[in-house]
């Protein structure tokens, strides 16, 4: 069934399949999971991920999680099924329970909005999922604030940094999580002095001469790939929760196409979360997931991060010089991106600018060149960019705060952005206290609200 490397090296045809297959799943005595897929009969791949466990494990702690192995299995095949992207889906290992079936059928068309709109796809995958599958279990209990154990995922940005800082703070067992060990990850584990429960992954080498030779290929909903590893884990490991670190602000995308709003952080925004939370409900008794900064914009949590001074030259945000290079993600920032532009301008009105130029190597806004990149954040230009980076509104508010601020006002970016971007708004674009100000629509438990608003408010 395997393609042979003869196969590999023909020129890849994604409109050549029809499905694509959930073969099987397997979690192993030593924490090591095992997820099959196909293309038809053509092409099979296997990826395998590598747990932190506590002991050898039983068949009854492998049965008592198989809900979430089941989850995994399911979400984490979008990273394959966008290799030709096929119209219909086979459901090998059985059919998956209602919730789960929507999740799966938004991570499998808006999850992959972007990477259709990039590829220039006639329309968005739609693929439809049978349901009918046993739910496992009643519901999560309604009481959210019962949470003892706490497992916060860690990607080495500000945003994690914050996250764990204010799950820290309450009484709950805190531990960190991770895919890989990157070195921004290592160096904020190191600071935090936290546990920390380390997952490897490796996914099938296929996935790569498959590009090469012709595969689609693109963006997918990492986010809910991450979450559905990092409950596995957390089940296994005895927490209650997962407490993720993602902002109001991911809910908002980025362009209108095919009736959709395409949206690169589609499965960091919280129709995703809530979506991913009902389906865990009916697969995983004791076990929950919800994003500790949901009630902040980014601008929010960049002012709280702003204060802690210990992560700063631990950071890193930059996406960028991790694709050009995974051996340079320890230099930081490339400088040169989106990502870049928009953090450096979210922490600028809460730092000195010889503190920035310290952290990212450079004075973004005194650079004359990088005057597009930063008008396109407010989606002056064009849509906003395809990457991790705040909403509009946002940005605007950024550059009224830095317009009033002596340290800044006089940067050579910062006047042309004063001049020619926010002259092209109402007065009430880019209110700072409203785009400061945190939101009541979010899912977390209300245990935690008071150390959300300690660490979030001014």
């Amino acid at each position: 069934m395997a393609a042979d490397a003869k196969q590999l090296r023909a020129r890849f045809d994604p409109a050549a399949f029809q499905s694509f297959r959930f073969l099987a799943r397997e979690l192993d005595a030593q924490g090591r999971v095992t997820l099959r897929y196909a293309l038809d009969d053509e092409i099979s791949f296997v990826e395998e991920l590598d747990l932190p466990i506590d002991g050898e494990l039983s068949d009854a702690e492998r049965e008592r999680v198989d809900g979430l192995l089941s989850l995994l299995h399911w979400v984490a095949g979008v990273s394959y099924f966008k290799v030709a992207a096929p119209p219909r889906v086979s459901c090998e290992t059985g059919a998956p329970t209602p919730a789960v079936a929507a999740l799966l059928e938004a991570l499998y068309s808006e999850g992959l909005g972007e990477f259709a709109y990039t590829n220039g796809l006639a329309r968005l995958p739609r693929p439809r999922f049978p349901t009918g599958g046993r739910v496992a279990r009643a519901g999560v209990s309604e009481e959210q604030g019962e949470i003892g154990r706490v497992l916060v995922p860690v990607g080495g940005g500000k945003d994690s940094a914050v996250a764990l800082e204010i799950v820290r703070r309450s009484p709950r067992e805190t531990a960190l999580f991770s895919i890989g060990n990157a070195p921004p990850i290592a160096r904020t584990v190191a600071i935090a002095r936290l546990p920390q429960l380390l997952v490897q992954r490796r996914l099938d080498p296929r996935l790569e001469a498959l590009n090469r030779a012709g595969a689609l290929n693109g963006h997918v909903p990492i986010t809910a790939i991450v979450s559905c590893v990092a409950l596995l884990t957390a089940a296994l490991r005895g927490f209650d929760a997962v407490a993720m670190a993602n902002e109001r602000s991911a809910s908002s995308g980025n362009v209108a196409w095919d009736g959709i709003e395409v949206n690169h952080q589609f499965s960091k925004g919280l129709r995703a979360e809530r979506l991913l939370s009902a389906a865990v409900a009916e697969v995983q008794n004791g076990v929950s997931v919800f994003s500790v900064l949901r009630p902040a914009s980014e601008l929010a949590i960049a002012r709280a991060f702003a204060r802690m001074d210990r992560y700063h030259g631990a950071f890193t945000s930059c996406n960028a010089i991790f694709r050009i290079d995974p051996a340079l993600r320890a230099a930081s920032w490339c400088c040169d991106c989106p990502k870049c532009r928009f953090v450096f301008l979210a922490l600028a009105p809460f730092s000195a600018p010889e503190h920035l130029r310290e952290i990212f190597g450079r004075d973004l806004l005194d650079d004359e060149r990088q005057f597009a990149g930063f008008a396109l954040l407010t989606a002056t230009g064009g849509h906003k960019p395809f990457e991790c980076v705040g909403e509009e509104q946002e940005s605007l508010a950024a550059i009224r705060l830095l317009a009033e601020d002596p340290r800044w006002s006089s940067h050579s970016v910062l006047r042309r952005l004063v001049a020619e971007v926010l002259a092209r708004y109402p007065a009430t674009a880019g209110d700072p206290e409203e785009v400061l100000a945190l939101s009541a629509d979010h899912d977390v438990p209300a245990a935690l609200m008071g150390d959300v608003r300690a660490v979030l408010g001014a």
